[in-house]
């Protein structure tokens, strides 16, 4: 299995000399736009223009929740076991009793992590506020989703994750499979008005530890994306987890198309961290919705829905990949 989606560098580089093209404001001056909406459309500006110039910057995610993504919603405060299959791959994640199961935006955390751990080079990682995972991700600095991240911190890590795969060779089961928390240890400060200190003064600096299991699995497996479109995304967790599942699924497929069945056991179905109603009409109808978002970000997206409606057909991404090598330009470290 391929490591990554090409020869892309983990570092931010400037903008050309040339004068970026104009906002969308400027733009669409007689459209009534919402700042959500407005923002989002501003973000898929930038997301095509970095792409067409060759100046996407990089996050990181594991290759677990590639192959198998979190829970999109909160599962019931009782259920502490939740299980994905794809293919010969499976995700089992054990909750704990007072925090419950990681859901919804939490997918973020492991995402900005593991971008810290393999741009600093070692899995205890540094940074001077934990609100600068609010700013990576382009999300508002205030009380509502600061609380949300604290709680997704103690929902990660206090999870345990079992990943491996299950292979049948000669009439063998071979089960070859891991079992790792996210982090050994989390040292964060946070001022009394829900906000967190700015630091590195004595021992009040912020600090994870990722744990060796997990720190190895990101190293060894590394999957880029492009971070802004992780931002653009963020409120749309399926949609976030579909792209950059097609994404790498596109790059790593080197030629012809591969049929990924909807409803067949091991199926599309299965592997979405959702709950759709049972019926294969609203599967289709939802897996289009997130399709034309998706094309929104990356126009040359090659995957579509079958005609005969049971498969998710995806094409080859050699030719127009979500992620392109970078061009020469000037660095900025």
């Amino acid at each position: 299995m391929p490591e990554t989606f090409g020869p892309v560098e983990d570092r931010a580089v400037e903008w050309p000399d040339s004068s970026p093209p104009a906002p969308v404001r400027e733009i669409t001056p007689h459209l009534t736009l919402t700042k959500r909406r407005l923002k989002h459309l501003e973000l898929i500006q930038l997301v095509r223009e970095q792409r067409e110039a060759r100046r996407q910057e990089l996050a990181f995610n594991a290759r677990p929740f590639v192959l198998c993504g979190l829970p999109l919603r909160p599962l019931p405060k009782h259920q502490l076991l939740y299980k994905r299959r794809n293919g010969n791959f499976f995700l089992h994640i054990v909750g704990h009793p007072d925090f419950g199961l990681p859901f919804g935006q939490d997918r973020l955390i492991p995402i900005w992590v593991a971008t810290l751990a393999l741009r600093q080079k070692t899995r205890t990682v540094q940074f001077d506020s934990a609100a600068h995972m609010l700013e990576f991700f382009h999300l508002a600095k205030d009380g509502r989703y600061y609380r949300r991240m604290v709680q997704g911190f103690q929902r990660i890590f206090a999870s345990t994750i079992f990943f491996g795969t299950e292979e049948q060779p000669r009439g063998s089961r071979l089960i070859d499979w891991a079992r790792f928390h996210f982090f050994d240890e989390i040292h964060l400060w946070f001022t009394e008005n829900g906000t967190s200190s700015s630091i590195p003064t004595g021992d009040r600096s912020n600090t994870i530890t990722l744990s060796e299991a997990f720190y190895r699995e990101i190293d060894q497996h590394r999957i880029p994306m492009e971070r802004d479109v992780v931002s653009a995304l963020a409120s749309s967790p399926g949609v976030l987890d579909f792209y950059i599942w097609i994404a790498w699924k596109s790059w790593v497929l080197k030629s012809g198309i591969t049929r990924v069945p909807l409803f067949s056991p091991g199926g599309l179905k299965e592997q979405l961290g959702c709950q759709i109603h049972p019926e294969g009409r609203f599967l289709r109808r939802k897996i289009n919705q997130w399709l034309r978002v998706i094309r929104a970000h990356w126009p040359e997206c090659p995957a579509q829905i079958s005609t005969d409606g049971q498969s998710l057909v995806i094409s080859s991404s050699k030719s127009s990949p979500a992620l392109h090598p970078r061009r020469s330009a000037r660095v900025t470290q």
